[in-house]
């Protein structure tokens, strides 16, 4: 009467028990084995928001995409001036070295692009509003194409031109 009342509602480890008898029959049982429930203290301890810490991580990722220790070690100048006394901020014809304002401006860019990789990321959590993630998708892909153009133009200028 038991096993038709529960028939649906066996799940497969049970059957297997139910049809399998214990190996050693009645005579030797299954030892039960009582582990301790251990309690540990949790440490209350505020954690800072996501946000915050997020914005702690591009901060750092800034200072690391700057080339903090190339400005330390060289001690490049900020921006130079050309033959006719007119101020340049990227260095021509020359990959190995830079101003100081010039690391600054790809960094930036490379943080754009970044928020651009975000952006998108963000698109996903409005699929149901077809309109509005259809529009962030084309924000950040737009981010995206504008840092990308605009780091190749600087590298452009900063690699030797070959005359044929």
């Amino acid at each position: 009467m038991r096993d038709q009342e529960l028939s649906g509602s066996e799940t497969v480890s049970e059957k297997i028990k139910r049809k399998t008898p214990w190996i050693f029959g009645n005579k030797l049982r299954k030892p039960k084995i009582l582990f301790p429930k251990i309690k540990f203290r949790r440490l209350s301890i505020p954690m800072p928001f996501r946000a915050l810490s997020i914005i702690a991580l591009y901060i750092i990722l800034f200072i690391l995409q700057t080339g903090i220790v190339y400005l330390i070690v060289r001690k490049p100048p900020a921006f130079g001036v050309d033959g006719e006394n007119k101020p340049i901020f990227i260095i021509p014809e020359n990959i190995h070295d830079a101003f100081i304002i010039e690391s600054i401006v790809a960094s930036i860019l490379l943080l754009l692009s970044s928020f651009g990789f975000i952006i998108l990321y963000y698109a996903s959590k409005y699929v149901y509003n077809k309109k509005f993630a259809d529009w962030i998708l084309v924000v950040g892909i737009l981010i995206i194409i504008i840092t990308f153009f605009l780091l190749q133009f600087i590298l452009d200028i900063k690699t030797p031109k070959q005359i044929e």
